[in-house]
């Protein structure tokens, strides 16, 4: 089942952020922000989660890319899932509806710059209609000091 994101599911969405943190391949985050400052980064419309018998398996997020209004439709996508529900298509089911709302908000470019080992989440976001835009060589290290390269990718509205 998928539905709004509400304060009282941080905690499941921090557990599952912070497997991300963990296994070093999904963000170069090194510390679970606070709800506050999660808050306060994320937009307020588009926060989705998947729910399994009731539990939080996995969340979807949008964050403005620029603060310039002329960029307010172009937004870059958090999407993760808690490990013990992957492979399941949870994902795939959290992105279509992430599309679908985000257009129906009047969003035209969802955009994700992925690190390029995280083959499973490039390919993801390939099936759910993002194209490969870039690629950024050693943009950042990860939380173990490596240097990452990050795939770009985006997806327009189709109108």
């Amino acid at each position: 089942m998928i539905r709004k994101m509400e304060a009282s599911d941080w905690e499941r969405v921090a557990e599952i952020y912070a497997q991300g943190i963990e296994r070093g391949n999904a963000t170069v985050s090194t510390v679970c922000p606070s709800y506050e400052e999660w808050d306060a980064a994320y937009l307020k419309d588009c926060r989705l989660v998947a729910t399994v018998d009731g539990q939080v398996a996995g969340w979807v997020a949008i964050l403005p890319t620029s603060p310039k209004k002329a960029y307010w439709g172009a937004v870059e996508v958090s999407i993760y899932i808690d490990e013990a529900y992957q492979h399941q298509g949870i994902g795939t089911t959290l992105m279509h509806a992430l599309i679908e709302e985000s257009e129906n908000c009047g969003y035209w470019t969802l955009y994700s710059a992925i690190f390029s080992i995280n083959t499973a989440s490039i390919a993801l976001h390939r099936k759910c209609g993002f194209r490969e835009v870039g690629y950024r060589e050693k943009i950042a290290k990860d939380r173990f000091g490596n240097w990452q390269d990050t795939t770009i990718m985006e997806r327009r509205r189709k109108d």
